[in-house]
């Protein structure tokens, strides 16, 4: 897996990855922290707030940027939003009311919803190669596990000798360090063509495609499954550890662990299995997998003995992070393979944003049925969720999915890009499937 980072382009921009992430575990850290410090016992529900704000830009910001990305200096445009977070972060421990806190959540998750997916559809243009860009998507992977880790531990170790409000310079060195490393790079250009149509139409073209792509329609739905059980472990764990089950902090890092070391092991287990195993294969499995954990720990929660209710968490989380990260992970490789290099980075931050609403859906779920019901009431309905969107995928992701398909371009203008990528004329091959190909193509 680590062969990949031979590649200097690739290796300078990991490195921007899992800087920034740390600094961004650092950031989310030091703002429950400043949360508290403005709002007292009102602390959740301004978190809860900025979780909001943090979603809502992610959702109305990214389709945005995905319609002109391709437009942009990639280079210059994602060393600007790094820019712009690094500030934000400055500004964030001289705030001294709460709507503060609000206006620079939004800028700050604004500028990320323009870097991510910008950086996540550079990758495909630095490794080409498909057995390569696989083992990118794990390392990915591995790094907001570790993240997820460190990060905490990290922020304790800096809180024994200095104020929370510096946790946000570690942030903003962190981004200021990403842009270095993005500086340091010659990015792969795209070339660029003027889209016909207005605002709209230009910033919803590639949740359109998106949509009308089969694959990535089951994508879509995996994700509903993943987000299921994802917003379970990150909502209620701390509920469930330190209220249901009376424990303690370290008891709550132990149980997130046991979810991140399932999705590490997951990551370092999938490039050997998608070179063996479809995608579609993998990741429905895995959803159905997590289904099956959720109600088998709904289960387990009402018919076991409490005394015996931690073990059977630390197993079940362990399980859920593993069947997570291989539901997810594969992705990317959907992304990369329903795409040219021009409109790559409009369907990554469509899947940036879908995804995001997935999510909007779990994590209210998750939280308000823990929170008015009970623990085992929130593991069955994110059960539920995880089930509705397998099934889902299993209905409308096609078992027989191609890669490739043959169609002709006979009709096509000379001067369309599939020529200018090398098609050629007359009978060619494309990784589009015949629902995915553009309304004015002719469907052959």
């Amino acid at each position: 897996m680590l062969d990949v980072l031979a590649n200097r382009t690739y290796r300078h921009l990991f490195l921007a990855q899992v800087i920034a992430l740390v600094g961004t575990g650092l950031a989310t850290v030091a703002l429950g922290l400043l949360a508290y410090d403005l709002a007292g016992a009102d602390a959740g529900a301004v978190l809860g707030t900025a979780m909001a704000i943090k979603m809502i830009a992610y959702i109305g910001v990214a389709p945005v940027v995905g319609a002109y990305a391709n437009r942009l200096p990639r280079k210059a445009f994602l060393i600007l939003m790094d820019v712009v977070r690094g500030l934000t972060a400055l500004a964030l421990p001289f705030v001294d009311q709460v709507w503060q806190i609000y206006l620079l959540i939004f800028i700050l998750q604004s500028a990320s919803a323009g870097f991510t997916p910008t950086f996540q559809a550079t990758i495909p243009d630095v490794l080409p190669q498909e057995k390569d860009y696989t083992r990118a998507l794990s390392l990915s992977r591995l790094a907001y596990d570790m993240e997820s880790l460190a990060s905490p531990i990290l922020a304790a170790a800096l809180l024994g000798i200095m104020n929370f409000h510096w946790l946000f310079s570690g942030t903003a060195v962190g981004f200021a360090a990403s842009a270095l490393l993005v500086l340091s790079v010659t990015l792969p250009r795209t070339i660029a063509k003027a889209q016909s149509g207005g605002i709209y139409d230009k910033t919803t073209r590639g949740t359109r495609q998106y949509l009308k792509t089969p694959r990535l329609r089951g994508l879509l739905a995996v994700t509903l499954a993943a987000a299921a059980a994802s917003a379970m472990v990150i909502v209620n764990t701390p509920v469930l550890v330190r209220g249901a089950l009376g424990l303690g902090q370290s008891e709550v890092a132990i149980t997130l662990a046991a979810f991140g070391g399932g999705s590490m092991i997951a990551a370092l287990l999938l490039p050997r299995l998608l070179d063996r195993i479809a995608d579609r294969s993998i990741m429905i499995a895995a959803a159905g997998f997590m289904t099956a954990t959720l109600a088998l720990l709904t289960i387990a929660w009402v018919v076991t003995d409490a005394t015996r209710h931690w073990p059977v968490v630390l197993i079940g989380w362990f399980a859920l992070g593993l069947s997570y990260a291989a539901s997810i992970t594969p992705g990317g490789r959907l992304l990369r393979r329903s795409s040219g290099a021009e409109d790559r980075p409009a369907l990554f931050a469509a899947q940036f944003a879908l995804s995001h609403v997935c999510w909007l859906v779990a994590y209210p779920l998750a939280g308000q049925v823990g929170a008015r019901a009970s623990i085992d009431a929130a593991l069955g309905a994110s059960a539920v969720l995880a089930l509705v969107g397998t099934l889902i995928a299993i209905c409308i992701w096609p078992s027989g999915d191609p890669e490739i398909l043959e169609h002709s371009h006979d009709d096509l203008p000379p001067d369309h890009p599939h020529f200018a990528e090398g098609h050629g004329q007359g009978k060619a091959v494309h990784v589009y499937v015949i629902d995915e190909l553009h309304p004015s193509w002719p469907k052959q």
